[in-house]
């Protein structure tokens, strides 16, 4: 992703300090552009659970990482219990995103037959390295495989502006590179494509507002910013061709589990006769979860719907009261799209019905 023409990618390690993991700090976006580091395990729980990371693949980057993280600054002969220690604050730091107690589980496998510790920690590093690369990889693959969708809705209509509507930031802040939803417009964008995106604000963190409208102005995408509820009048008025989500988990019968108001948004499609994607690298599906049921929802502080922060014309960031004192508010992340309702899923390797049947079809080895 380029930023004022230089290019970056979400998270890293320092070039001269394996054990400095960089991330950009996504809270003060889009205002302020600030790299933080993280240099212990309890840094990384603190950026996926305070947010200065989100979204399903890069909280399970932070969360390999953070692995590496906990394995650097073991005690001689105390590794194997740093590690136990890692793992458990890191899956209480978030309970809704696959992607981050995959990535933990995937630093233990790869070291549970090495006993040498030196030996562990580089293992760990790579391991750590391996995760973030290859969700760069599978999202520019996901994008692939979305242009054609966007090339059928661009054809149909003559070569006319393909509008698509999303919802919260699946985008490049997302996840290491390229975004799952954004993945498929850049591919566009880059394959002389006419689109238009419109971006939902999606309160209370606004990260379409404050993220996606950003990152796409960033790559000089077309957008417009409407109000969370606008959608349906939007498909109403035949002002939507598609709509791309994300997913923080999905299971492997195609359940949906993303930023709450994706429900709603999929059920004004439905009503319009509107595709509803999901795009998601295979490690954001949940392989032992039969139903969206199951799905752990997160429930934040109420004073995130009760409150707003944003730059003041003097050039400060300032937080505000939106409600009268006392207000109670309730406040759920995430939301339950069934499986009838999504279109399809777009993954790396390919397009697919959101159905146990499809999805086993293309992953045979789960």
């Amino acid at each position: 992703m380029n930023i004022n023409k230089t290019r970056y990618r979400t998270i890293w390690p320092a070039r001269e300090e394996k054990n400095c993991i960089r991330i950009i700090d996504q809270r003060h976006l889009p205002h302020n552009f600030v790299i933080e580091e993280l240099r212990t395990v309890d840094d990384a729980v603190a950026a996926i659970r305070d947010m200065h990371v989100r979204g399903a693949g890069l909280i399970g980057a932070t969360a390999g990482f953070g692995m590496h993280l906990a394995a650097a600054g073991a005690e001689p002969g105390r590794l194997d219990a740093a590690l136990k220690d890692g793992a458990e604050k890191l899956d209480r730091s978030r309970p809704t995103a696959r992607n981050l107690k995959w990535a933990v589980d995937r630093v233990l496998t790869a070291v549970q037959d090495t006993a040498d510790e030196e030996k562990q920690k580089r293992i760990i590093f790579e391991t750590a390295c391996e995760i973030a690369d290859e969700d760069a990889a599978f999202c520019k693959a996901l994008g692939r495989h979305g242009l054609d969708i966007i090339r059928e809705l661009s054809e149909k209509k003559g070569g006319k502006t393909v509008n698509i509507l999303t919802h919260c930031n699946a985008g490049w802040l997302a996840f290491v590179d390229y975004g799952s939803a954004t993945a498929p417009i850049y591919a566009a964008r880059d394959a002389g494509i006419d689109i238009h995106v419109w971006v939902d604000e999606t309160r209370p963190w606004n990260q379409g507002a404050k993220l996606t409208a950003w990152e796409l102005q960033q790559e000089e995408i077309p957008c417009t910013l409407i109000t969370d509820n606008a959608g349906g009048h939007l498909m109403q008025q035949g002002m939507v061709d598609m709509v791309i989500v994300g997913t923080d988990r999905t299971t492997h019968t195609g359940d949906v589990a993303n930023k709450i108001g994706t429900y709603l948004k999929a059920l004004a499609a439905r009503d319009n006769e509107i595709p509803f994607y999901v795009a998601l690298p295979s490690s954001t599906f949940d392989w032992e979860m039969d139903s969206g049921q199951e799905i752990p929802i997160e429930e934040r502080a109420g004073d995130e719907v009760t409150a707003i922060s944003g730059m003041t014309e003097g050039g400060t960031v300032e937080t505000v009261q939106l409600t009268a004192p006392g207000t109670k508010a309730l406040n759920y992340s995430f939301d339950i799209t069934p499986a009838r309702l999504v279109t399809g899923l777009i993954t790396e390797r390919g397009i697919t019905a959101a159905s146990r049947e499809a999805i086993h079809r293309l992953f045979p080895e789960k």
